[in-house]
């Protein structure tokens, strides 16, 4: 390990993504780890970028101050509560001022303190219309698509200021007024954020996107998932695609070149924050699973290898942290089993990763994830994970009988084989499960991951210079290459 602290290129760091809510899911809390580390460990101040209509920001960045989730250096910047405090300067030849929405029930409508801040509306057609408001109530936006298609912003007298083709064209418009021409890092979290940002170049700001799930659709080798495809076919118009294993970079290397497509890909995992290391005895018959209650995770497989298991070994007994769609089907399952007294469904728990420390083992039957946090907290923590061998994360993470089980997909049976296996396994073996569980999960550490960020950020910088470079008289080229090299070498030295 380097004797220098991980240091990040000077410039301004932006983490995109399309909103944030109260009871966030693991891309985001990756997002907000990432962002703490670059600033703890990093040294630089992160602004964390929303689209969304979020009527509460201001209020919802406090309680995750409160909790810790954002501190010093991080703040949450919202697209359309900056145009509240500070609208564009007037520019252009502004339209006509649409016709505002007249209240239906079937509004999606964003209120705070009583004053309605968006009310939006899709036709038959499917075109959006969204009118937007200030918290005085004052009109601050419209929006319109189909035939008209245009965004149009207005000053608090109602004066049209500006107005955009699409709301694309705005967005890019406010990534250019916060980098304000200065070198900067976007880091794009959100598959949905990812699509205006694939078509924002600019000289200065360097563009990665973090791709946090399977790119593919489970079972169909090459064949992109629908909701990422346009983006990826896209990969290349951002500086670096970022995955968070090797073996989904080798797919997704092979995946672009099938469509014709070269970009940079690059494998960073996420990072956890290790706990420490717990010495007390627990059971190996108690097991955890930390996830959404909805049809990806597919806990159905969880539940019935559970009750196999324990059918084996009366002893076994497991706690499902959280909630979704699917909770009422398994909470009838559970019941139809006769397990509630040791399948017990308890819902959202904020602190639900505190129960790695102490459950013997963890769950994951999803069908697919990028690098499953839940997998590397459950390790850190010293709780033996059992995993479906899917696309990505477990293979990378587990070494079959070694340092947790692996099992081919959708092997129910398999599962509750090595549940009772584990139960009934000499403590010591089971001991020497949970060390090699942590040492894996400490190559994830914080400042093991943000040194990664250091080298891979400077990395594509130098890149995108040389990729710019191309295009000019051969005395720059030979400059730009020269300082691409002295900065290499001072790296090298940890300056």
């Amino acid at each position: 390990m380097s004797l220098f602290p991980p240091r990040l290129p000077a410039a301004r760091y932006f983490a995109l993504t399309w909103g944030i809510t109260e009871q966030f899911g693991g891309m985001t809390s990756a997002m907000l780890r990432r962002s703490r580390s670059f600033r703890r460990i990093g040294g630089v101040d992160v602004d964390l970028l929303t689209l969304d209509d979020g009527p509460d920001y201001p209020e919802l960045s406090e309680r995750l101050r409160a909790k810790g989730e954002l501190i010093d250096g991080l703040r949450i910047r919202n697209l359309w509560d900056e145009l509240r405090a500070t609208p564009p300067a007037p520019r252009g030849v502004i339209p006509t001022l649409p016709p505002l929405l007249a209240p239906e029930d079937d509004d999606t409508v964003r209120e705070h303190d009583g004053v309605v801040l968006s009310r939006a509306r899709r036709d038959g057609d499917g075109h959006l219309s969204v009118d937007r408001f200030r918290r005085d109530g004052s009109l601050l936006a419209t929006e319109r698509e189909g035939a008209e298609r245009r965004v149009v912003v207005y000053g608090v007298d109602g004066t049209p200021l500006r107005s955009w083709r699409t709301s694309w064209g705005l967005y890019r418009w406010w990534f250019d007024r916060l980098t304000a021409g200065r070198a900067s890092f976007l880091l794009v979290d959100s598959k949905t954020a990812a699509r205006p940002v694939a078509r924002y170049r600019r000289d200065h700001v360097t563009t990665l996107h973090v791709v946090h799930a399977s790119h593919r659709v489970a079972g169909r080798p090459r064949t992109l998932r629908a909701s990422r495809e346009g983006v990826l076919r896209r990969a290349g118009d951002f500086d670096e695609i970022v995955v968070l294993t090797e073996r989904q970079r080798s797919d997704l290397v092979e995946d672009l070149a099938a469509l014709g497509v070269q970009a940079r890909v690059r494998t960073i995992p996420n990072e956890v924050t290790l706990p420490p290391a717990v010495s007390a005895p627990r059971p190996a018959t108690r097991g955890v699973v930390v996830a959404s209650l909805d049809k990806r995770k597919r806990l159905g497989h969880a539940i019935e290898a559970l009750a196999k298991a324990h059918t084996a070994d009366a002893r076994i007994e497991a706690d499902v942290i959280g909630e979704g769609p699917d909770g009422p089907k398994l909470a009838a399952r559970i019941r139809d089993l006769g397990a509630e007294d040791w399948i017990r469904l308890r819902g959202f728990d904020p602190h639900a990763r505190e129960e790695f420390a102490t459950a013997g083992f963890s769950l994951l039957t999803s069908t697919s994830e990028g690098l499953p946090l839940v997998l590397v907290e459950s390790m850190a923590a010293g709780c033996i994970p059992l995993a479906y061998d899917i696309r990505y994360g477990p293979a990378d993470m587990i070494r079959d009988g070694v340092n947790g089980f692996l099992l081919p997909e959708g092997d129910v049976d398999g599962l509750a084989r090595r549940i009772a296996e584990l139960a009934a396994m000499p403590p010591g073996r089971v001991e020497g499960m949970r060390r090699k569980a942590r040492a894996r999960a400490a190559e994830f550490s914080d400042r093991a991951i943000t040194r990664r960020w250091a080298r891979e950020l400077r990395a594509a910088y130098d890149a995108k210079l040389l990729t710019a470079a191309r295009e000019q008289p051969m005395g720059v080229r030979a400059r730009r290459l020269a300082g691409v090299v002295r900065r290499r070498a001072r790296w090298a030295l940890g300056r």
